[in-house]
This record gives structure tokens, sequence and C-alpha cells, in this order.
């Protein structure tokens, strides 16, 4: 099986008419087959000409693919809309709208709403299971996106959003907007979402402290006022955030360089996005394949 991502050429063979697209919805919503919700039969359902539905074989009753998707209402071609997503798959520093008004020739409200809707189902695809567990390690950390520094004192971030990381060694990220750096606000979302008798690393914020009395955790710390990027002192022997630091300066650099600025209002779904790219970073060709099965009945 091939371990690379599908080509434009691939794609395009794959899904090459209107048609094509609206029967892939069809098929991996409700299968060849399925038992009508209006006359209770087992029946096929047939195209409906000038119309983005099938009919019941028997009782006629219509059923629309693009309902409850992405899709739903819009008058974009499908074709467009899998495009949009074969270069949300394919682009590794993500996409913006100005480049889909461009690629596709719809206007950029419409440009900036397909990614918006796009962005917001990779997350629901990309989904938040638990990370850690014993023998599992998971480096968590915080940082600041966007806004503009002002004013003056160590530590001072103006209206700079915060956003908090979970990474699991070997594994999965998970991001979250949060209000503030104190204990209340990122404890929960650590609880939430590391399993109980995981190894945790964090620096020496002082939220952090205390961790080991809580779910079992093992926690180290690494001190970044000391000039440490990993930890050699026996109690914290290897305790490094090296991890999530990694995917904070791959946030940045896509935002910077691809979007430029991201509103704290929707700065959410853009890490839903790069969220769902990093945890398949080691299997790229099941990116746009789980995006194209992933629309529920």
């Amino acid at each position: 099986m091939s371990t690379k991502a599908p080509t434009l050429r691939q794609f395009q063979d794959r899904f090459p008419t209107e048609e094509s697209c609206l029967e892939h919805l069809k098929l991996v919503r409700f299968g060849e087959r399925h038992e009508c919700e209006k006359c209770g039969k087992d029946a096929k359902f047939y195209r409906i000409k000038n119309r983005r539905s099938y009919g019941c074989e028997h009782c006629g009753h219509q059923i629309y693919p693009t309902a409850g998707t992405p899709f739903h209402r819009t008058r974009t071609s499908l074709r467009d809309w899998f495009y949009v997503m074969f270069l949300f798959c394919s682009k590794r520093n993500g996409v913006a709208a100005k480049e889909v008004e461009r690629q596709i020739g719809v206007t950029y409200k419409t440009a900036w709403r397909m990614c918006h809707e796009i962005r917001k189902y990779m997350a629901i695809v990309d989904g938040d299971e638990p990370l850690g567990g014993p023998f599992k390690t998971v480096q968590v950390d915080e940082t600041f996106i966007g806004g503009a520094v002002r004013g003056k004192g160590r530590g001072y971030k103006g209206n700079k959003t915060i956003v908090f990381g979970m990474w699991q060694k070997g594994g999965e990220v998970i991001t979250r907007v949060v209000p503030s750096r104190r204990k209340s606000a990122l404890l929960p979302h650590i609880v939430k979402n590391v399993k109980p008798h995981t190894e945790l690393h964090t620096d020496k914020h002082r939220a952090y402290d205390d961790m080991d009395a809580i779910n079992g955790y093992w926690h180290k710390q690494v001190d970044h006022d000391a000039g440490e990027y990993v930890s050699y002192r026996p109690e914290n022997m290897g305790a490094t955030v090296n991890g999530i630091e990694g995917f904070w300066a791959q946030l940045k650099r896509s935002i910077n360089g691809t979007h430029i600025h991201v509103s704290r209002q929707h700065l959410s779904k853009y890490l839903g996005e790069f969220e769902f790219r990093h945890n398949r970073r080691n299997r790229p060709e099941t990116m746009l394949a789980e995006l194209m099965t992933s629309f529920v009945r």
C-alpha cells in the first residue's frame, strides 16, 4: 500500500465530474441500498434530475447526500469543494482563502466560508481521544498567538491569545484556546484529556505545581531558566517539552506565512486543522481518504 498522499492527477481521475462527487457522497452515507425511511422497504435509490437528490424505487421518497455535511445548502460545485479539501490535505502549511479564490474562481466571501467549513469538519473527523496512560509520556505547554505586544515587563504579552497544548510522545496533539495561564484554566483540560498514570512533562510554570497529586501522574519538570532543554537532574531525568514546542513553532510559521493573521474568534478552527494534519503526519496517504469517507448519515 502506498504511503504517499494522492497526487492531483489521481484525485482528478477519482472525481472527474459533479455526478461522481454526488454519487460518492451517496454511497458513503447511505450505501448502494438501504431501508427507506418512509416506506420501510429495502430499496435502491435513483438519481433525481436537476436536484442533488436520489429517490426511492418504491415510494419516491428523496434523500439528499449533501444534507448535514459542509456542502449543505451551497450552490458551489461539489468538485470545487472536493478540490479544496484535497488542497487542505496536500499543503503542509494550510490554505489561505485568497488562494482558493484564485484557484477555483469564486468570490473571497465564498472561499473564506469554504475554508472555515472544512476546518470545522477536519476538527470533527480528528476527534479528541485521551492521550497517555501507563508507560506513556505527554508534554504540556502553553503559547501566545496573534495580537500585538503592548506595555512593558517580563512576560507581558498584551492582547495575544493563549493556546494550551498536550502532545504525546510518538502520538497525537490536542490544543485548546484558554482564557489565562492560571491553574484553574489549565488543569481541567489536563484531567479531561490525559489519562491517569501518565508521565507528564512540563516547564517550571507555577500552574503545574503539585501535578503528582492528581490522577497518579508522574510529573517531571524542565527548568528553562536554568538553561535546560532536557533535564538531567535525577528527580526530573529526561524531562522536556521540545515536542510540543516544535508543534508551536510549525503552527506559528504556518499562520505567519500563509494566513498572516488569525483572529481570536476563529483561532480554534485553525487549531483543529493543524491538529488533524499533525496527527496524521506519519500516514499522509490517509488524510484525504478519512475526510472523504467520514460523512455521517
